[in-house]
């Protein structure tokens, strides 16, 4: 293992992670329950002190669910916005760990992911991709020009309106929006409608016909929008259910109706895929930033 020494912080909806990096090497990780911001916090930024007072760390990565506050230029920067993690809005997650003094890179965790499946993963090679997590909740982090995307705020498509099956009355469980994409297929969603997580579903229970169909939804906006030439799709319903990929590549092919010439059921069986980096897309997305923010990408 060689390369400069960084440490990665991702702060996901369930559990944080910080992991200890010798260029893109994990040698040492930390995990610890997402409960209250300051106990959180508090236990990442104790285990982050400690490797940067015994190691030469060059810079420090914090990849963090959101939404975010991501432009330096406007108020509340590095805050998490309204959220529906009880507890988390107005939290400074990046403020938590400025004052160990290194250099600070810092995004939403889907975006970290996006960028180290370019770098490392699945995605290498492609200049536009787009990773998508369903678990807790949906994020999807989008890569145009080799660079996360950012503007007003940043891609928060977990959110969209999608169609529904016709005849589907679950009125979806997110509390900003009810049935919005996160409402309808992420792993609380998928409870709330089926009465049972979905690891405990069969693969021909009724609930994936109605996830598979929205997820797929979102998979046909990205294509027509952002056009990635990879959209990856981890999380823990994302990656760990293996009977439901095939369903959503299958009715996004049925959604896009052969418009897109390039994009027919083979094309979606190379361009809707699991992240390579498997669980560590996350961990390694926030040593990622940590590269880019002292330019040792």
């Amino acid at each position: 293992m060689s390369g400069p020494v960084t440490i990665g912080i991702e702060l996901g909806g369930t559990k944080g992670i910080a992991v200890l990096a010798r260029g893109r090497d994990i040698v040492e990780r930390v995990r610890v329950p997402t409960t209250t911001p300051a106990e959180t916090l508090g236990a990442l930024l104790e285990q982050a002190a400690r490797w940067a007072a015994a190691e030469a760390v060059a810079a420090i990565g914090l990849a963090s669910f959101g939404p975010l506050r991501l432009d330096p230029a406007r108020t509340g920067y590095g805050r998490i916005a309204a959220t529906p993690k009880p507890g988390w809005a107005d939290a400074d997650v990046r403020g938590a760990f400025a004052g160990l003094g290194l250099p600070l890179g810092f995004d939403t965790d889907v975006n970290g992911a996006v960028l180290a499946e370019a770098r490392w993963g699945a995605a290498q090679g492609c200049d536009t991709a787009a990773y998508m997590t369903v678990g807790t909740g949906i994020g999807v982090g989008l890569m145009a020009g080799g660079r996360p995307l950012h503007g007003l705020l940043h891609p928060e498509v977990g959110h969209l309106r999608v169609r529904r099956v016709e005849g589907d009355s679950f009125p979806g469980i997110c509390p900003f929006h009810g049935d919005c994409l996160e409402g309808l297929a992420a792993g609380p969603a998928i409870a709330a409608r089926a009465g049972a997580p979905a690891s405990e579903l069969d693969a021909d229970h009724d609930a994936w016909g109605f996830v598979s169909d929205a997820l797929a939804e979102a998979m046909a906006i990205l294509l027509l929008t952002a056009s990635p030439q990879r959209i990856l799709i981890g999380g823990g319903v994302g990656a760990g259910v293996p009977h439901l990929l095939p369903r959503v590549r299958a009715a996004t092919a049925a959604k896009l109706a052969s418009y897109l010439d390039e994009v027919d059921a083979a094309a979606l069986d190379r361009i809707i895929v699991p992240p390579a980096l498997g669980d560590d897309a996350g961990p390694l997305g926030a040593v990622a930033l940590a590269l880019d923010a002292v330019g040792l990408a």
